[in-house]
């Protein structure tokens, strides 16, 4: 098969611009590939889905809150106390965006 470059006016964007570079890290996709399919989920849970520490869980969802992708819930369960993370709407968004981005730049390779 041979290709041939196109000068692009009227082209559409190469699907890489539409990739989040939050979620350039393994770790980081992971932690909202996690939240995706539920409605939250014990930090817990998630640290050890995702087989990392505490520390590195906590420095990476301080990240994923600052860009407004995951919210923090704190409480007990009986005299315990417990930590949930949800993805939020921008979150959902920007991780779909991501996806079908991946997505469409596997497809080019076909």
């Amino acid at each position: 098969m041979t290709l041939k470059a196109s000068a692009g006016a009227g082209q559409e964007p190469h699907p890489r611009h539409a990739l989040a570079p939050l979620l350039a890290s393994a770790v980081r996709l992971s932690i909202v590939a996690a939240l995706a399919g539920v409605e939250k989920a014990e930090f817990a849970y998630v640290r050890d889905l995702v087989e990392i520490t505490d520390s590195a869980l906590s420095k990476q969802v301080s990240r994923l809150e600052e860009a407004g992708w995951v919210a923090v819930e704190k409480g007990q369960v009986g005299r315990r106390p417990r930590t949930w993370l949800r993805l939020t709407e921008d979150g959902v968004a920007a991780y779909r965006r991501h996806i079908a981005a991946l997505t469409a730049i596997a497809g080019r390779l076909h």
